[in-house]
């Protein structure tokens, strides 16, 4: 994936975050602040806004400017996430003029640390994490099996959805929803979800 295809997939994902920012917001009704797809929505609506200026420069540099905008302009627990995440990947694909999938895979084990270092988090507390973590195994072991593109982001995106599902059956123990605790479970995590749909909208694009 170059520049010119990376900015179209995240104009992508900017249609899908603001088509879902109602359902997102309504899952973060329950057990958050009730903010998640609006604040996200917001984000990304500022992001397009640069992506104009960004044709001709690394992939990289692309995704780095994604998350410095989530931070700045995103309220409640998304901006920093988000844009740590976006940050961390495009860090990771540094100096590369295409996103190859290792390139993606690597950079996406960087957003997974810095995430759970920011949120100071980890898999099973209920959060988007619990989608990325089974997603980036599930495409590393398709990956390694079928060096096929598709099928290995195939793959994560089954194992991101199964991801959202679990965070269904246990208790919050991050954030706002954590003040629920047994309460939150039956209800899956707003984080888990829109990761999910923005992983999606990429392998549709693979």
């Amino acid at each position: 994936m170059n520049t010119d295809k990376l900015i179209a997939v995240i104009h992508k994902i900017a249609a899908k975050i603001e088509e879902e920012k109602a359902f997102l917001t309504e899952l973060d009704n329950v057990i958050g602040d009730g903010d998640h797809g609006i604040n996200l929505a917001r984000g990304f609506a500022e992001v397009e806004k640069k992506l104009d200026g960004m044709a001709g420069k690394e992939p990289g540099d692309v995704l780095k400017t994604v998350g410095m905008t989530l931070v700045s302009t995103v309220g409640g627990a998304s901006g920093p996430l988000y844009g740590t995440g976006f940050m961390k990947l495009g860090g990771a694909l540094k100096g590369r003029a295409e996103i190859t999938v290792p390139g993606f895979l690597a950079g996406l084990q960087q957003a997974i640390e810095g995430i759970m270092q920011r949120g100071r988090s980890t898999k099973g507390e209920k959060t988007m994490l619990d989608a990325m973590i089974p997603a980036k195994e599930a495409m590393e072991a398709k990956w390694a099996e079928t060096s096929d593109a598709r099928a290995a982001f195939a793959a994560g995106v089954a194992a991101a959805w199964e991801g959202v599902e679990f965070t269904k059956t246990i208790a919050a123990t991050k954030g706002r929803a954590s003040y629920l605790g047994e309460r939150s479970i039956g209800h899956q995590d707003p984080g888990a979800t829109s990761f999910t749909m923005v992983l999606e909208i990429v392998a549709n694009e693979v």
